[in-house]
């Protein structure tokens, strides 16, 4: 009885996704939710405590973030910049090998205590035991493999930055979701970056991003056609053959 209930449980939380858009367009996420406003509402302490009198304000060279001349790069938690994502990776490998092995014994008695000659006479035509045991043995294997990827995917994306190492590194994560018709299109990028490599635009490309996780998928009618029923991957999971 407890196997078929968490069988209906794992049944149940899996349909919730497919039964939130049946008839519907797959609900956005919402964003009073999300780690991006959560970093920009809680933007952490300031980084000076330098009095900001009306002339610094006023002034062309303070060389303050917010100043004409200022750095305008992300440095703080709930600065946004731009990622830009090229990837257009190509891998073939392609291997083969070949082996092959042949052997042959053959053990005789032609002189065994007389034996021999006199059991060839009670033989017929063409059979003795001038050659007792003969083996012969032949193997050969043959193997080829081959693989080949190829991969393009060009974006921009807005993230946040949500946390600031004490090595100074910057923690950003961002996300963006597209809803055409029926068919919800998501992008999620998160890591690690430096902010010297930022560039004075505010932007960085994905290859300089450490620990780069990037996820780009959706999810509605079309999405769920196009992947196996659960029954299915339950099955494909535990079969042996």
């Amino acid at each position: 009885m407890s196997a078929l209930v968490l069988c209906a449980l794992v049944w149940a939380s899996a349909a919730c996704d497919r039964i939130d858009h049946v008839g519907r367009a797959p609900q956005l996420s919402p964003q009073a939710e999300s780690t991006e406003r959560q970093a920009m509402i809680f933007s952490g302490l300031p980084l000076t405590t330098e009095d900001t009198s009306s002339y610094r304000q006023a002034s062309l060279w303070s060389g303050d973030h917010n100043s004409l001349f200022g750095d305008r790069r992300a440095f703080k938690t709930g600065d946004i910049l731009t990622v830009l994502i090229e990837i257009d990776d190509e891998a073939e490998f392609s291997n083969s090998s070949s082996r092959s092995r042949s052997a042959q014994e053959s053990l005789g008695v032609p002189q065994l205590f007389g034996l021999p000659q006199r059991k060839n006479k009670s033989f017929p035509d063409g059979a003795s035991l001038d050659t007792a045991v003969e083996f012969d043995s032949s193997s050969q294997s043959k193997g080829n493999g081959s693989v080949r990827r190829n991969e393009r995917l060009t974006l921009r994306v807005a993230a946040t930055v949500v946390d600031v190492l004490p090595n100074g590194v910057l923690s950003i994560q961002g996300s963006q979701e597209v809803r055409v018709n029926f068919e919800l299109r998501e992008l999620l990028v998160s890591g690690f970056v430096r902010r010297a490599d930022i560039s004075r635009q505010n932007d960085i490309t994905y290859d300089k991003i450490a620990s780069a996780r990037i996820s780009y998928g959706g999810r509605g009618h079309i999405s769920d056609v196009q992947q196996p029923r659960i029954g299915q991957q339950v099955l494909d999971a535990i079969l042996p053959f």
